[in-house]
């Protein structure tokens, strides 16, 4: 008898991103699907048609230049319509987009491109200098004519403009839909020093555009205020994807503002959009419009305490990189319990166990882990770190998230924690290890332990206690903060550098880091 398979059929089979845009392209050709809301200069749109044409344009242009199926292409971009292009663009080839955060500094974007192994580069003028710098032996690199709609104050050699990637669509050659094919690669920060290159398939995509699309109710009459980063699963997953799978409209701004976000949203009639706590906290302090025409926001948590400033309900949930879209989420048709992140997701199996990996008990809090597919709900792997990848999964297959919850006397999950040397710095994951890493290697440092301290708007900022070598202080806080500002993007580096003769101490002679945290709260050290 022949054995059965171990993989089931994949949801996607014979699927992959062209089939979802060469689908909307023939169902709603004439609908809008991306708006173009630029904070300078004159706004476009593409319609679904008009969108598909250029992304096969692109993707014909990799081809001409010899870009193969499998092979990566660094896109390093703030939101901008030329992004979207090049992100479909790519899956559209077959190639693989390496979206890669705009913070980054010169040695971050120096290791993503090698790590990757990508071969060309996309960007803009105010990232092209240090693309240049980070990847020079890139066979060829791209600039966008703006920075997000704003023109350039200095000319940019070196690169060609974006519109020289288009090529005939016509000599696309045939290939395979496969959802089982490489689609993208995002790092995010991990307990290690260099953050990991979460892969996700073409099968990967799709889930995330279907799954969010039916937690979120979206429907193709939507319109979808996108302005957190593209290069985040968030963006792209939650907002881009999802509407894509409906033949909803996409309204695209460079990043958010809190002064523009109302008069955006009422221009285009915006109904749906994805935030961060950050946002809004910001927007409080913005009048709120009567006549807005939003049924939904998506944050962190369920029934949020602004929802009634603002007139709108907030859809809580609770997502990473490596599941794609929400693990965990609420309802749109069921009454949520406030504050909560929701129930576990359709096509997720949710686990909350305590240190001895068992199920804890209502009202306990435990360690999160997620069961899924790997290349379908669960990515599917950290690319050239089979290592990582392995550590990443209990051997029963679950997901170690790193994050803590508090499962609910009424069967909804609480966010409490996350693995303590992780910080969210404004929305981003940021490792305390990278950080250590590289105060480390400063010259005069004997050693380092960085923590959390809590930010009244970003919830965490780094805070580093340095104990320096003899006769080195002088002068070192200037030293390592310089050191940070070339080697960690921005929300990155340390927000205080403090000199200390010692580090509190646990067993085995471990920085007791749960001291140098209960410090900082002792002291009411929340920065405005």
């Amino acid at each position: 008898m022949t054995p059965i398979s171990t993989r089931p059929i994949n949801p996607f089979a014979g699927m992959d991103m062209r089939s979802i845009l060469d689908a909307r392209a023939a169902s709603r050709p004439d609908h809008p699907f991306l708006i173009w809301e630029p904070l300078e200069g004159e706004g476009r749109r593409w319609s679904y048609a008009a969108f598909v044409e250029a992304v096969g344009r692109f993707a014909a242009g990799l081809h001409a230049r010899g870009v193969e199926p499998g092979q990566r292409v660094l896109i390093h971009m703030d939101n901008c319509p030329e992004f979207v292009i090049a992100w479909m663009g790519c899956a559209y080839a077959g190639a693989v987009a390496v979206t890669t955060n705009t913070k980054s500094a010169r040695d971050e974007l120096a290791y993503f491109a090698k790590h990757s192994q990508a071969v060309a580069a996309v960007t803009q003028p105010a990232f092209a200098r240090l693309v240049a710098e980070a990847a020079p032996e890139l066979a060829w690199r791209v600039v966008t004519d703006t920075d997000g709609g704003v023109a350039p104050t200095k000319r940019v050699d070196g690169f060609e403009p974006f519109a020289a990637i288009d090529g005939d669509v016509g000599n696309l050659p045939a290939r395979p839909h496969d959802p089982w094919a490489p689609f993208g690669i995002q790092y995010t920060s991990g307990t290690t020093a260099r953050p990991k290159a979460v892969v996700w398939t073409h099968g990967n995509a799709l889930w995330g555009a279907r799954a969010c699309a039916q937690n979120e109710d979206l429907r193709a009459d939507d319109v979808h205020f996108t302005y957190l980063p593209l290069f985040h699963t968030n963006a792209q997953s939650y907002s881009v994807l999802a509407s894509l799978w409906v033949g909803a409209t996409v309204v695209l701004a460079p990043r958010f503002s809190a002064s523009r976000f109302w008069p955006v949203s009422l221009k285009h009639g915006a109904t749906w959009t994805s935030m961060v706590p950050f946002c809004a906290r910001a927007l409080l302090t913005q009048p709120v419009p009567d006549n807005h025409s939003y049924r939904q926001w998506g944050n962190g948590v369920c029934d949020a305490p602004w929802d009634a400033h603002f007139g709108v309900r907030t859809l809580g949930w609770w997502g990473m990189t490596e599941t794609i879209t929400h693990g965990v989420v609420g309802s749109m048709n069921q009454a949520n319990a406030a504050m909560s992140m929701g129930r576990p997701a359709p096509g997720y199996a949710i686990h909350v166990l305590d240190e001895a990996g068992q199920p804890v008990q209502p009202g306990q809090v435990g360690d999160l882990f997620v069961g899924g597919e790997r290349g379908v709900s669960l990515f599917l792997e950290y690319a050239g770190d089979p290592a990582a990848t392995a550590a990443a999964f209990r051997a029963d297959g679950l997901f170690a998230t790193g994050d803590r919850v508090r499962l609910g006397q009424d069967g909804f999950l609480y966010f409490s924690d996350r693995s303590k040397d992780m910080l969210k710095v404004g929305g981003e994951n940021v490792a305390a290890s990278e950080i250590e890493h590289v105060i480390a290697a400063v010259s005069g440092v004997a050693e380092v332990a960085v923590v959390a301290m809590r930010h009244t708007m970003l919830d965490e900022v780094p805070v580093a206690f340095v104990i320096p070598q003899p006769g080195h202080a002088v002068g070192l806080s200037e030293r390592i903060a310089e050191s940070c500002q070339g080697a960690l993007a921005t929300f990155k580096r340390p927000h205080q550098i403090r000199l200390v003769d010692s580090l509190p101490r646990s067993t085995l002679e471990k920085v007791a880091k749960a001291e140098l945290r209960a410090a900082l709260v002792a002291e009411s050290s929340v920065l405005a």
